[in-house]
């Protein structure tokens, strides 16, 4: 269902977990997901030492593309975490939320993976020590420092496990290399005491680190684009073309259902990972690019999104039919 929110959203980046995120195959190709569809369902628990010969070089500034030379000969098998620079910031925590940007290669015939800094590029956010994503992203942060260069030399038990990921050309016995910049830490969700809901509008309860509840009412839907601030965060406004961080939940208003819980359609929680998008570029549905602009990074944000800022007469799914109004929660994580 993500791939249906950001339909118009084409940015190069890498899948960070090993399994789909949905069991259905047709929403996995929707989605556009660059896992196997017999990936394992959770990644490998594998320890990562700082060195195994041969290993990569690695050259260039940070805050640029990294220039990965691949070493003659076989890697040795071993997860590396090597760090190139160390960063001046806080250390990275398990759990703690972090902006990465990244450069990546196969080793074997040196493949591109692509990088964060090429047009279109955004960073990844990785819930550092996640079990639910692959250890190449998720134990490398962990220990690092912000503002530092790390060299992660994965094989497939760290990585894309035996399946490897069709889509993204890595076979089950491919070792990846990355070079990630450790750029910022950010919240899980927004925080502070959220507002009180006029009764005409759906009810959220947002408060954990999981898909929100939310309760519409027996009444036909507003016309017109609601965006109240639920909790008024603490950053700067979002400006248009800034790069948005986000955890959202989205439901239908369907109005016979009156003041029961709503069923979700969407929820970035459920995926492992916030959501990313350029906001103001026509990238996501107009009610999220009319919506979010100018809102404070840090904020929670009711939007209830009319068919004619949505999807329109087009049917999405047997929750999601022609002409539905949509309810999304989403925190503003943070913007860029």
């Amino acid at each position: 269902m993500r791939r249906r929110l950001a339909a118009l959203l084409v940015v190069p980046a890498l899948l960070l977990s090993a399994c789909g995120g949905s069991d259905d195959k047709a929403d996995k190709a929707d989605k556009g997901d660059t896992s196997s569809s017999a990936a394992p369902s959770a990644p490998a628990d594998v320890k990562p030492v700082d060195t195994a010969s041969p290993m990569p070089e690695v050259k260039g500034a940070k805050g640029k593309k990294a220039d990965i030379t691949v070493p003659k000969g076989d890697p040795s098998g071993k997860f590396v975490v090597h760090s190139v620079s160390e960063g001046d910031g806080d250390t990275v925590k398990k759990g703690d939320m972090v902006v990465a940007h990244y450069t990546g290669k196969v080793w074997k015939g040196g493949k591109d993976l692509g990088s964060s800094y090429s047009q279109g590029g955004v960073p990844q956010v990785i819930p550092a020590g996640s079990k639910t994503l692959i250890p190449a992203f998720s134990q490398s942060v962990v220990g690092q420092k912000i503002g530092g260069r790390v060299l992660v030399v994965a094989p497939p038990d760290a990585a894309f496990g035996k399946n490897g990921s069709q889509q993204m050309g890595i076979s089950g016995t491919d070792t990846l290399i990355l070079v990630l910049d450790i750029d910022k830490t950010i919240p899980t969700k927004a925080e502070g005491r959220q507002a009180d809901i006029p009764s005409s509008l759906p009810q959220v309860s947002a408060d954990k680190e999981a898909p929100a509840s939310i309760k519409v009412p027996k009444a036909d839907p507003p016309k017109d684009l609601v965006d109240k601030v639920l909790i008024d965060g603490k950053g700067p406004a979002v400006k248009n073309g800034q790069t948005v961080f986000m955890q959202y939940s989205g439901a239908a208003w369907k109005p016979n259902e009156g003041k029961s819980e709503a069923k979700l359609f969407d929820s970035s929680w459920n995926v492992g990972t916030p959501f990313i998008t350029p906001i103001g570029q026509k990238r996501v549905i107009e009610g999220w690019d009319k919506g979010l602009v100018g809102k404070k990074a840090g904020s929670r944000v009711l939007l209830v999104i009319p068919p004619k800022m949505a999807y329109g007469d087009k049917k999405q799914s047997a929750d999601l039919p022609a002409n539905s109004t949509l309810v999304f929660v989403v925190d503003i994580l943070d913007a860029s």
